[in-house]
């Protein structure tokens, strides 16, 4: 009687014992039954193929590869791709599959019953290897018969094989593509950028701040040159005013010494020489030698008179007259002073532009800070710019080389390893696996049925049963022999309560 009381491994047995025969014919039946169902149920037979994976000879450190997903992930895409509906409908027509529910079944019902056929699982590397990547993957076709199993697993394992070639090269080629589009409007941004330094380098040229050094040198340089050029124009003008005063003292002299040669002291002597001759006149006959000789000193000194007073009429005559009358020495002091002016003409004309060029060097230096914070900005933009074009450039540099590298042998590839084989027994039902899973359903049946009928039986068998269910102590236990089928002879103990007993008597 279950759930009266706790049972222990003695009431086990004993139930065991008690149902033996339930549970007996419950193991004999199930895997009959098992049996029997493996001979009904249509049989399936699966075909498959390992395929296994070359990965490439070209190091990624010469090549960098453009695929960024890993071959688990690339095997998950084509597969989604293979046993999509417009993929698997092609196979069904090119098989004959489903022929009479192919006009009345819609064709991606077809092709989910033909997907539910096709296994494709990776192929799990040795232990020993420690390896993370994909050694390969086996592709598993199902169907009535082997060789339309053999046939179906060797059409998708044909598609997969493309499949994985026109993707990795469609990647490599968008992947080209889409450098390509952005590595122009790299290369115009880059192009506008260059254009606003270079107008601004030419509107601020000499004033930028890698120009500032250079600014700083040249305007040492200049007011080094501005201290010699002052300093020349000092020495100048000084040796100008002592030549000027030299020729004034010279002019002054010559002046002194030529004061009988002017035309009013000549007028003075003819005046002079006439009342001389007069005189002379008076005395002595015009055939005296002084006479004769005041009257030649009177006519070249009136020579004298009119040649000086010809001379003195033009500016060139009165140059030409000083000329010939100056000495040689007022001469070179009147070279020296113009000499002298026109050094200093030349030494002043040097510092005014000297002057000019440093006022023009410190304003650039003035202007620099703010000239430098915009000269930032730019140069900040450009070279981001810059970067992002040479980066861009050698993206596609590299995806141009993958997709390259994608035609060639040396990248991975799938290789088959063994092709799709025909299959010489079902792969469903199979008849051991069966009578094995019939085996243990009939032992659970049986073990179920024994428990049901002992939680369905109200009979009390011992001791424990009556002080759990009636909880009342036992005066006496009655034992019962009843005859067997068999005539052999089955021994029971009737156990009595306290009630029972004083009912009996």
């Amino acid at each position: 009687m279950l759930g009266a009381r706790q049972l222990t491994l003695e009431d086990y047995v004993a139930i065991l014992r008690r149902r033996r025969r339930e549970i007996i014919l419950s193991i004999l039946a199930a895997p009959l039954l098992a049996y029997a169902l493996t001979l009904i149920l249509p049989k399936e037979y699966t075909s498959q193929t390992v395929i296994l994976i070359d990965q490439p000879h070209v190091s990624e450190s010469y090549v960098t590869s453009i695929d960024s997903s890993d071959l688990r992930q690339r095997l998950a895409s084509v597969q989604e791709e293979l046993l999509s509906s417009s993929r698997l409908g092609p196979v069904i027509r090119a098989l004959g599959l489903y022929q009479a529910e192919q006009n009345t079944v819609p064709a991606e019902v077809l092709a989910n019953r033909l997907r539910k056929k096709i296994t494709i699982s990776p192929v799990k590397p040795m232990p020993q290897t420690n390896s993370p990547d994909l050694p390969g993957f086996t592709v598993k076709a199902s169907a009535g018969s082997p060789q339309l199993a053999q046939k179906i697993c060797a059409a998708v394992t044909n598609m997969f094989l493309q499949s994985n070639l026109h993707l990795r090269e469609a990647r490599a080629e968008d992947t080209t593509a889409f450098l390509t589009k952005e590595l122009q409007d790299a290369k115009k941004n880059l192009d506008a950028e260059d254009a606003k330094l270079a107008a601004f380098k030419t509107r601020y040229i000499g004033e930028l701040p890698d120009d500032q050094q250079a600014n700083l040198n040249i305007l040492a340089g200049l007011n080094s040159q501005l201290d010699a050029v002052t300093q020349s124009l000092g020495r100048a003008q000084q040796d100008k005013a002592f030549a000027e005063s030299m020729l004034s003292q010279q002019i002054a002299a010559w002046k002194a010494s030529q004061v009988g040669q002017n035309p009013e002291t000549l007028e003075k002597q003819l005046t002079d020489l006439q009342a001389q001759l007069a005189e002379a006149q008076v005395k002595y006959t015009d055939d005296h030698p002084d006479v004769i000789k005041l009257k030649a000193n009177i006519a070249d000194l009136k020579k004298q008179i009119a040649a000086t007073s010809a001379a003195s009429a033009s500016p060139a005559g009165k140059d030409e007259m000083r000329a010939s009358i100056e000495t040689p020495e007022i001469g070179q002091l009147r070279a020296q002073v113009h000499q002298y002016e026109a050094s200093v003409k030349e030494k002043a004309a040097q510092q005014k532009e000297i002057q000019r060029q440093v006022k023009l060097y410190q304003s650039r230096l003035q202007l620099s800070p703010s000239v430098e914070e915009q000269y930032k900005v730019l140069t900040r933009d450009h070279a981001s710019a810059a970067d992002f074009y040479n980066d861009l450039l050698k993206k596609r540099s590299e995806s141009a080389m993958a997709a390259n590298l994608r035609q060639s042998p040396d990248t991975d590839r799938f290789r088959i390893l063994d092709p799709p084989d025909l299959p010489s027994s079902p792969s469903f039902p199979i008849r051991l696996y069966f009578v094995l899973g019939g085996l243990a359903a009939g032992i659970a049946t049986g073990l179920g049925i024994a428990l049901v009928r002992e939680a369905l039986d109200r009979t009390l068998r011992t001791e424990r049963d009556i002080d759990a269910f009636l909880q009342v102590p036992t005066l006496v236990l009655i034992p019962t022999v009843g005859a067997l089928g068999n005539g052999r002879t089955h021994k029971k103990e009737l156990a009595l309560t306290d009630t029972q007993a004083v009912g009996r008597s």
